[in-house]
């Protein structure tokens, strides 16, 4: 990998070997550093394979040409103030053709100006808030489920177990989980579950002891809530060292990673949204089926995929799938093939909203529920809901799958 230093920021220039003629530049940051560096590595790694296949596949076909791509990244480190000023520097210096969205809503925000300014393509697969697409913005398109039905199967499936459950709803004070957790609180209250404790926290928080305490007190026996990796594995083993005796617990974002399983007894149980699970099998109209999609993922990087990983390897099909289907490179025309869009992929069904009021977010992609549970005797992931998608039973109260 060549690193090249401009104006003291790094950044990473991907290169495949060999690049013909045309080339499309794809500029994107991805927080290498930082307490986001765990989900934003499997968004990184999807990136990576989707160009990676596409250019030893030739690259991809519009117009009569063949463009090979090219990524050009920097280290956002986490932190939104650096974003501006990293994707001004892929448009104006180095001629970014397309733009893929870095990790976490609270970086997509600031980027988004940023390309709408100028009018670029920015396709986004780490960023789940609605509101930079109610601004009126012409160049965003999200390909994954929008934050305001995140927790939608989770609040359906927990008043199936349990109507009259009191729910703990603790979550990070960051865009993303506030946008996910206000929207969840108002599905809760439709659906007549009791909400005993609303509280957010600061996201650089690392001791819970205080929060669990709360929790505690307050008699909940369900959670809801989260944020990202780090505070949500330490919300989670923390409950379970406290003794929190939760009989439920859905967790954003951080318990849809294999490394969440690591936390032993404290995982087992725990659900999480997740936008893809490789038990989902969707049959295709463009690019890999789930298994191939696994397989090359593993073989690549001698790791499971997550949907980190799989939304972000989306991001580069359905620019691709655009381009190919406005046969240019041309952004207007690659704009309008993005509009209409309406194919089926792996990761399920894309298609966009196109009002002015919504434009660029996802109108079809579904979200799964999954559940921590032993599999062949070890900690994984099942999908426990919707019941048309289960690869197993939802086991409520926890303490049954400890």
């Amino acid at each position: 990998m060549k690193r090249i230093f401009l104006l003291a920021a790094a950044a990473t220039v991907f290169a495949a070997p060999a690049f013909a003629e045309d080339t499309i530049t794809i500029g994107l940051t991805e927080s290498q550093t930082g307490p986001l560096n765990v989900d934003s590595l499997g968004q990184q790694r999807g990136y990576e394979l989707w160009r990676d296949q596409v250019n030893a596949a030739g690259g991809i076909k519009a117009g009569g040409k063949s463009y090979q791509v090219k990524f050009v990244a920097y280290d956002d480190q986490s932190v939104g103030g650096r974003v501006q000023q990293l994707y001004t520097r892929l448009i104006v210096q180095d001629k970014a053709d397309f733009l893929f969205s870095p990790y976490s809503s609270g970086l997509v925000a600031p980027a988004t100006v940023i390309t709408e300014q100028y009018g670029k393509i920015m396709v986004d697969s780490g960023g789940a808030e609605e509101k930079p697409f109610q601004l009126g913005n012409k160049y965003l398109f999200m390909v994954i489920t929008s934050a305001g039905h995140y927790l939608s199967g989770a609040v359906d499936a927990l008043k199936a177990k349990n109507p009259h459950a009191k729910v703990a709803m603790v979550y990070s004070d960051d865009p993303f989980s506030k946008t996910v957790l206000t929207a969840t609180k108002e599905q809760a209250k439709a659906a007549g579950l009791d909400i005993v404790l609303d509280e957010s926290y600061a996201p650089s928080t690392t001791d819970f002891g205080p929060i669990v305490n709360k929790i505690i007190s307050s008699n909940a026996d369900a959670f809801l809530g989260g944020g990202h990796y780090s505070d949500g594995a330490t919300l989670a083993r923390q409950m379970y060292d406290q003794k929190a005796n939760m009989k439920w617990e859905s967790i954003l974002v951080a318990p849809g990673d294999d490394k969440f399983g690591e936390l032993g007894p404290a995982a087992m149980g725990v659900t999480v949204p997740s936008q893809w699970e490789v038990q989902v099998s969707y049959k295709p109209e463009f690019g890999p089926t789930t298994p191939e999609f696994a397989k090359a993922f593993q073989d690549k990087f001698n790791a499971k995929p997550d949907y980190h990983s799989a939304s972000g390897y989306t991001s580069g099909m359905i620019l691709q799938h655009a381009i190919e289907q406005a046969g240019s490179v041309d952004p207007a025309k690659v704009a309008a093939a993005l509009n209409a869009t309406d194919v089926t992929t792996f990761f399920g069904h894309i298609k966009f909203f196109t009002d002015p009021g919504h434009h660029g977010l996802q109108e079809a992609h579904q979200m799964v529920l999954a559940q921590w549970q032993k599999v062949n005797g070890k900690p994984g992931r099942q999908i426990v809901w919707p019941e048309a998608a289960k690869s197993a039973d939802l086991i409520y109260p926890i303490s049954a799958s400890q």
